[in-house]
């Protein structure tokens, strides 16, 4: 007779078995970290990029905005890494602290992306009906116009000039695209047995959304919140490029680009090295991103 059998009919207590001791998510990500010298150094640079934006004066004390018309395009040297421009600013202060321009507005783009797209997917795969159509059309029509016209429409619309109105039209343009992971993870979510038997026993259609649906459709959306970054952080240096956001001189990464332009034939560090940096950045934040997503699906 099994013990837990033998439990009921003589009214002792069986504890309950012990779980399984499978290793965390964590420590799974860790051994992949140490696994794959690539991805350590993606983590590093994604890291490092996070403090110069947080803290640019830790890599670079100097002032960006300091003018030496003396040392006006120098090449890349000890003295000046990434070398100097029309005017003798240090090019790496500056591209260092325009990190903290261009990061915070990614991070907002990534923000409003994620969380509006999610909520909007979150509706439309678990209310359906009129709510999913009436949703899911809305993400067709902005899936209809490519990103980067629907965030030029949008900054035209709030003006130029404020790094934050660029964030906020990167986001604007990334939420349907997450609006439709989230609608699938959300559908594939409910027709879980556990779901359809938490409906069966009564439970509210809040507490099977809250309790049921909404923790276990995250995993791919959260696996794309760092590729959602990179591609913020590209979104917005191409509209600083354009000539949206931060005005000169405050050093952002896509106006650095942009001021070198008219310089490659003999100072072609003044755009390759700070574009270096975007591109760097992208990778990295990608790369990151991709780990996730096969932490999550076991791979």
């Amino acid at each position: 007779m099994p013990a837990t059998d033998l439990a009921l009919t003589t009214g002792e207590h069986v504890p309950e078995p012990e779980p399984a001791d499978r290793p965390g998510h964590a420590r799974h990500l860790l051994r992949g970290l140490l696994r794959n010298p690539w991805l350590v150094l993606s983590v590093i640079w994604v890291g490092l990029v996070v403090v110069a934006a947080v803290e640019p004066s830790l890599f670079a004390p100097g002032d960006p905005l300091e003018v030496d018309t003396g040392a006006r395009l120098q090449a890349p040297s000890p003295g000046h890494p990434f070398g100097t421009d029309r005017l003798g600013r240090d090019l790496f202060d500056e591209t260092v602290h325009g990190t903290g321009r261009t990061l915070p507005a990614a991070a907002l783009a990534t923000a409003v992306g994620l969380g509006a797209g999610a909520l909007l997917g979150l509706l439309a795969g678990f209310l359906r009906g009129i709510a999913d159509l009436v949703i899911m059309r809305l993400v067709d029509v902005l899936l209809s116009i490519p990103g980067l016209l629907l965030a030029l429409m949008l900054v035209a619309v709030l003006g130029k000039g404020d790094t934050a109105d660029v964030g906020l039209a990167i986001g604007v343009a990334a939420i349907a695209s997450t609006a439709r992971v989230t609608r699938a993870e959300v559908l594939r979510v409910s027709a879980s047995g556990f779901v359809e038997a938490a409906r069966t026993g009564g439970a509210r259609r809040t507490r099977v959304l809250l309790r049921h649906v909404l923790p276990n459709s995250m995993g791919p959306v959260w696996a794309l919140t760092l590729l959602l970054f990179g591609e913020a952080v590209l979104g917005v240096t191409t509209l600083s490029f354009l000539g949206f956001g931060a005005q000169p001189p405050t050093p952002e990464w896509g106006s650095l680009v942009s001021s070198g332009r008219d310089f490659l034939g003999g100072a072609w560090w003044l755009s390759i090295l700070p574009g270096t940096v975007v591109a760097l950045t992208v990778l990295a934040a990608n790369r990151v991103s991709r780990a996730f997503e096969d932490e999550g699906t076991g791979r």
